[in-house]
């Protein structure tokens, strides 16, 4: 299956997509620290202006947005005003990348080098209540984060170790025992979302695809090429139907091909299912 071109390029480096009813689909473009509102044709209506980085975000139960910038939370009011949180961090070596919220509401993301060769990163934890806990370290680039429909599953890429893994999820909230879903040596797992079958689909950067595992064996059950753009880095359902599979791609240190920046979109057969927002 190939994917269409859904947008000019219109980010750096393009991360972090969601869909949500009545804002549409938004997309971080990383590097130049705003989240980027695209209408139904793909073209840019609106930008969120976040801080120096930005490379996740959800919807706040209360309006607005939570988002990281480049080494802390923020929380964005419905008139755009952002709220930092505060350093979590003082090196200049680090910064966020990717996350997402749990059934709880809380919101994960995970830090890590700019080079993102050694493994230096944290996976932080806030809570509605502004309390951020570290849920896990020694990363090399965390990225992708989603939930089983039932909460008892948390899904977790670290690129760096080129595989998708599960933790058992307690009924406190917290990660338990971990297995490797897939080993994809070789390759390099990036973005994640899952569908309402509970498949995985995952961006796999510098190889311009999208692929689909199933989350008890591993096994690749379908793969969606993206023309022109190398660096495919996440992918969100979206649309009314939640049934279009959209795909950001970068074009980060000149590379990605042709289209890097662009976003991608395709419809697979399947249905999606909205991010968890966060409760505060």
């Amino acid at each position: 299956m190939k994917a269409e071109q859904f947008s000019d390029v219109v980010t750096g480096h393009g991360e972090g997509p969601v869909w949500w009813p009545d804002a549409g689909l938004r997309v971080c473009d990383g590097f130049a620290g705003r989240i980027r509102s695209l209408d139904e044709t793909g073209r840019v209506v609106a930008d969120q202006h976040v801080g120096t980085f930005v490379g996740a975000f959800r919807p706040r139960e209360s309006g607005g947005l939570v988002a990281s910038n480049e080494r802390s939370f923020v929380l964005i009011d419905e008139a755009g005003s952002v709220q930092d949180l505060g350093e979590l961090w003082s090196s200049t070596r680090l910064r966020m990348n990717d996350g997402g919220c749990d059934p709880q509401g809380r919101f994960y993301c995970g830090s890590m080098t700019f080079s993102g060769d050694s493994p230096e990163g944290v996976l932080y934890r806030l809570s509605p209540d502004g309390q951020v806990e570290a849920v896990l370290d020694n990363l090399f680039i965390p990225n992708g984060l989603v939930y089983s429909a039932d909460g008892a599953l948390a899904y977790f890429i670290d690129t760096g170790t080129h595989a998708v893994r599960v933790y058992e999820v307690d009924e406190d909230g917290s990660w338990g025992a971990m297995r490797i879903v897939a080993d994809l040596a070789g390759r390099s797992p990036d973005g994640m979302t899952i569908d309402a079958a509970g498949n995985l689909w995952v961006a796999l950067w510098g190889a311009g695809r999208v692929v689909c595992l199933d989350p008890v064996s591993g096994r690749e059950v379908e793969s969606i090429e993206v023309d022109g753009a190398t660096q495919t880095s996440a992918c969100a359902f979206g649309g009314a139907d939640l049934d279009q599979l959209f795909i950001t791609t970068s074009a980060q240190d000149g590379a990605g091909g042709p289209h890097g920046g662009a976003v991608f979109v395709a419809s697979p057969g399947v249905r999606g299912r909205l991010p968890e927002p966060f409760a505060g």
